[in-house]
């Protein structure tokens, strides 16, 4: 019997729990109320957050609230271009501008928008990295569908009635610049869970990992592992349907619209 290894132990949270202390708030679209259904609202930006753990800038925007005098802030991620005392507008009648809020049904096909919600009203789920963008593919206006494509490549369809915000995701790109050093990774890690320096299964002791021990850092076995393997078994490849080197073009499929 061996000791519970490290992906066991991350279920259970204590050191591994997110360190969410200095973070912003939740960054969702507003709640689907009459006035984006029917017509739209007006917001202003009040100001461009930094948001720690997270690559995008988040946006405070404030609203008039529809009730009573009062006004409501609503984080939302920044798109690039939105800049502090910009107009936006949300629902249904409003434009197709950058940082704009309207029903997916309603833009044209080919629209760039990020924060796309995947059930109507849950408030935006997909394409929120910095950088990130989805694309309008289709509609299809007697089933009340649309169907996007991911960042990841994938086409996706969802209710017409989805929002979206119009434009990309800021902070693009963010990717593109080498770390260079073991300071920036701590830094960068620090403030996400304690995720970083990850030590090698190959080099532990086998009572602390199943690819531990030996003469060599070798594993000593098949790096796959099945699906339904118990947790402490389960590491390495986990269900591969193939493993080793991608060779060769990656052949597009084209769209069976």
């Amino acid at each position: 019997m061996g000791r519970v290894i490290r992906a066991q132990r991350k279920g259970a949270g204590s050191v591994f729990k997110s360190h969410n202390t200095h973070r912003k708030g939740a960054a969702k679209l507003r709640k689907l109320d009459a006035s984006e259904r029917n017509g739209y609202i007006k917001g202003v930006v009040t100001e461009i957050l930094h948001d720690p753990g997270r690559g995008a800038p988040l946006a405070r925007v404030a609203f008039r609230n529809t009730v009573r005098y009062a006004t409501d802030k609503q984080l939302f991620i920044a798109p690039e271009g939105m800049y502090s005392g910009q107009y936006i507008y949300c629902g249904k009648k409003a434009t197709l501008n950058i940082g704009n809020v309207k029903p997916v049904g309603d833009m044209p096909e080919g629209t760039i928008i990020c924060n796309v919600e995947e059930k109507a009203g849950d408030r935006g789920s997909l394409a929120r990295c910095s950088g990130d963008y989805a694309i309008i593919v289709a509609h299809n206006p007697d089933a009340g569908i649309t169907r996007i494509k991911l960042p990841s490549g994938s086409k996706k369809v969802i209710s017409s009635d989805c929002r979206a915000m119009v434009g990309q995701v800021s902070g693009g790109g963010r990717t593109e610049k080498p770390m260079l050093k073991a300071g920036r990774s701590y830094h960068k890690y620090r403030v996400k869970r304690n995720s970083w320096p990850k030590v090698r299964g190959v080099a532990m002791n086998p009572v602390e990992h199943p690819h531990g021990g030996g003469n060599h850092q070798h594993i000593g076995h098949a790096s796959t592992v099945r699906r339904d393997a118990p947790p402490g078994q389960k590491v390495g490849l986990i269900a591969a349907r193939r493993t080793g080197r991608i060779r060769g073009t990656s052949m597009v499929k084209p769209d069976k619209e």
